[in-house]
Parts: structure tokens; sequence; C-alpha cells
């Protein structure tokens, strides 16, 4: 779908609306972390993960994240079913709170689906800070924070 509207004296701009674009993802990061390191001198958001493998060397667990300008963000975190309740969550966060205290974060952030597990965020020491209700599918989108390093 594809749509143009003319500025006076500029070329014609086309709206276009499709599936992913990846050079527009790349081109969209490169340009916003510009715009957030200069706006705040925190630089370049430095991306890490933290892995649990069995015996095997499969994956049975593990997390992604990223650390910038004192704040540590939890992006994915995910335990295999048969190892759930095992402690491996709390050992996998454990770990990104280490790292990001090790980078210098004071903060950390996470966001889960009420279908997901936002009563273990709260037992490990978040608190909400914001929830958008009805998304996905009539759940709720909640967001926690957590003061680290102190």
């Amino acid at each position: 779908m594809t749509a143009e509207q003319q500025h006076p004296g500029a070329a014609p701009l086309t709206l276009r609306t499709g599936g992913q674009d990846e050079a527009l993802e790349e081109l969209l990061d490169h340009e916003l972390t510009a715009f957030n390191g200069a706006a705040c001198g925190a630089g370049t958001p430095k991306e890490f993960s933290v892995r649990v493998d069995d015996a095997a060397g499969e994956p049975v667990g593990g997390l992604t994240g990223w650390t910038w300008g004192g704040l540590c963000a939890v992006h994915l975190l995910w335990v295999r079913e048969d190892v759930r309740g095992d402690g491996w969550g709390s050992r996998l966060m454990r770990a990104a709170e280490e790292e990001g205290v090790r980078r210098g974060c004071t903060d950390m952030v996470v966001s889960t689906y009420t279908f997901q597990a936002p009563e273990f965020y709260l037992k490990l020491g978040f608190r909400e800070t914001g929830r958008t209700p009805g998304v996905p599918g009539g759940h709720a989108d909640v967001s926690f924070h957590k003061v680290i390093g102190t």
C-alpha cells in the first residue's frame, strides 16, 4: 500500500505499509540510538545474554537484555517447561542484575503479560510501574522497575 503527499517546493514523499523491513529496522535503530545518545550523553546500548544449557548443550533457559545510561533492561526471558519451578528464572534474573551492576547500572526494567509472570517479578523485588489493559487479546502488558546495585 502506498500513498503520496506533496510538500510545497519538495519532491513527493511516499508512505508504504508492508511486512518486516530489515533495512528500515537497521536505519531506525541507528538513527534513534544516535539521537538518544546525544540527548543524554549515554552512548550506545550494549546487549548481553545469560544462558542455561543441559548436559547435552541444549538450551533450557535464557535471557537477553541491554544496558544503557544506567539502565539494565530485560528484553526476553524463557525457561523450558520441564525445568520451570526449579529456580532457573530467578538465577537468570540475578545474573542479569549482576551484569547490570557490573556495567554501572542503578535501575532495571522488564515487562511481561498478565498470562506470563507478573508475580515472579514482584517476588524478585520489582514494583509495577504501568499496565496497558486489554492487550494482547484481553490480557494486559505490565511494566516493572527495580533499583539495583544499592
